[in-house]
């Protein structure tokens, strides 16, 4: 969707890949399972950063007037610019190889790991907030977008992460809505791999 994820690739490549200073996130360790809660690299119109994963929506309200509680790991991109929930955030992409899902009963779940057939990074739209708490203390904080599923992943989720072509990062952080609105839509069929995933050492979701 995703809910946990992978990046292995060295954070000096990752740097000359989206053409930028990886010197912000240089003693980033490659890392086979990351998880909502944890900080993770991103990416936004000023460099790499980190970034914790989930946004609180503190002093946020839904459509009616309520405060918005849960933590918001993912936010569908059909209505991201409709939600008073999301007024006022930002844009940023989340660098990752790829990303995991689970399919079938609890207790007895499989997992799946989906990586870009050709190899390397998948840049996954996101949203960025700022969460201020007690002492001044703030936190910078980031949701990925999600989308209807291509053929690829619909067996094993309903939906999937934005991912953008590394053309299109420009637009998503400078764009108008009207322009980056087609952005948000699956990825082309049949350029995902997804195989099962044996070589990690977790519990699942």
């Amino acid at each position: 969707m995703p809910g946990r994820f992978f990046l292995t690739t060295p954070m000096a490549e990752l740097g000359a890949t989206l053409d930028c200073d990886a010197s912000p996130v240089a003693d980033e360790a490659p890392r086979q399972n990351v998880a909502p809660g944890q900080e993770i690299v991103v990416l936004t119109a000023k460099g790499l950063s980190r970034m914790r994963w989930g946004i609180i929506p503190v002093g946020r309200v839904n459509a009616r007037g309520r405060p918005v509680m849960e933590t918001l790991v993912n936010a569908r991109s059909e209505t991201v610019f409709d939600k008073s929930a999301y007024l006022g955030t930002g844009r940023a992409v989340v660098p990752m190889n790829g990303w995991y899902e689970w399919t079938g009963e609890k207790r007895r779940k499989t997992a799946w790991s989906i990586t870009p057939k050709s190899g390397g990074l998948l840049l996954f739209a996101a949203i960025t907030d700022r969460w201020s708490g007690p002492g001044g203390v703030q936190v910078d904080q980031v949701a990925t977008l999600t989308c209807a599923p291509s053929a690829d992943v619909e067996d094993v989720h309903h939906r999937m992460g934005v991912i953008l072509e590394p053309g299109d990062v420009s637009k998503w952080f400078n764009g108008s809505e009207e322009e980056v609105l087609p952005l948000l839509k699956p990825w082309p069929d049949e350029r995902l791999q997804v195989s099962p995933a044996t070589n990690v050492d977790w519990e699942g979701p």
